[in-house]
């Protein structure tokens, strides 16, 4: 299967970005690459392992981020989050190879590790629970790993969505992230999706330390 980002031709990145980094039709230099982690296709939506994606997709109505543009191996749009420029990426690589995408973005923009902020999924979590972390381990979630390991750092600001554990042991990981969520879930992973938004917002805005102060 022929990827997405793989039908963009040199006139349409031209078309996207100049190559100093600043958007070709407004805005200014982008100062924070923000990505929601998912799998592309139909058959993820609406999985447990795409959360990222859901937030991602509130974060661009709120701040009316069209989110449509294919490069860094993503889907992605330029806009203002809490007065900041931002990027905002929906990896197009698969989950395990979100970091390809995300150090993309940094190196273009010339950016360091702590001016991303990833959005993703943790089954540690309860269904709903969102977490603020500046920096740590990749917590078993092998998008955030292949970030870590792309970044060759840990300092990446992130925001984590619970979406709960599987309901036995033994039970597949893989299988259960990849699985959908109840009619109950959805109540709670789409407020959680928003207050995720919330916690870009204070991050950006504030800190991480203040964005955790009121969020953990």
């Amino acid at each position: 299967m022929r990827l997405p980002w793989k039908k963009a031709n040199a006139r349409a990145n031209a078309d996207v970005m100049s190559d100093t980094g600043v958007s070709s039709n407004a805005g200014g230099a982008v100062e924070y690459v923000v990505a929601g982690l998912g799998n592309p296709g139909r058959k993820y939506d609406g999985s447990r392992h795409n959360a990222g994606f859901a937030a991602g997709d509130v974060l661009a109505a709120r701040f009316g981020i069209p989110v449509k543009r294919l490069k860094f191996q993503s889907l992605y749009g330029l806009g203002s989050i809490a007065g900041k420029r931002v990027a905002l990426l929906k990896p197009q690589t698969f989950m395990n190879l979100s970091g390809r995408a995300v150090r993309e973005c940094l190196d273009f923009y010339k950016l360091p590790p702590e001016r991303a902020v990833i959005i993703f999924d943790d089954a540690a979590l309860p269904a709903g629970k969102v977490r603020v972390r500046a920096r740590g381990s990749d917590g078993g979630h092998n998008g955030m790993r292949d970030i870590i390991c792309q970044l060759r750092s840990d300092a990446v600001p992130r925001v984590k969505i619970g979406v709960g554990a599987p309901p036995e042991s033994g039970y597949d990981m893989k299988d259960w992230v990849l699985s959908g969520f109840t009619e109950s879930e959805r109540v709670l992973i789409s407020d959680a999706a928003s207050r995720a938004c919330d916690a870009v917002e204070i991050l950006l805005s504030a800190g991480a330390d203040e964005a955790m102060n009121r969020f953990n």
